[in-house]
């Protein structure tokens, strides 16, 4: 009795060949993505993950090369009031906040990008 059992079990087996695969044929919506410059910045932010010490980092010396020298020149040489030496400190320990108190990617690269905004918005309101 025991091979009978092992026979039939073994031809009532169907084998999943390309063959006799299941086919899905349901008829689904696909939805296309959005490619807007917002979803690409999401997708890239997401992607950054793994580099974020690296982020963290590179953000600190550009700004500190690029961004903290700037109100000194836009003051001494432009004519620029003095507040802005504020919000180029504030932008910047926001960013040290940021990486060293542990928050997301997405946060921390959204905050680099809005410093540099507002940088260049500066540069753009005092320097022309």
């Amino acid at each position: 009795m025991p091979p009978r059992a092992i026979f039939v079990s073994i031809t009532n087996t169907i084998m999943a060949t390309s063959i006799h695969a299941p086919v899905n044929w349901e008829h689904t919506k696909t939805q296309k993505a959005n490619k807007n410059i917002w979803n690409k910045w999401i997708a890239f932010t997401s992607n950054q993950k793994p580099h974020k010490t690296f982020w963290f980092l590179f953000s600190l010396i550009f700004q500190g090369v690029f961004f903290l020298p700037l109100p000194a020149a836009l003051a001494f040489y432009y004519g620029a009031p003095e507040y802005i030496v504020a919000i180029t400190l504030i932008l910047f320990f926001a960013n040290v906040i940021a990486g060293m108190g542990g928050l997301g990617i997405r946060t921390m690269l959204n905050l680099f990008a809005l410093s540099i905004l507002v940088h260049l918005a500066l540069m753009a309101i005092f320097m022309l």
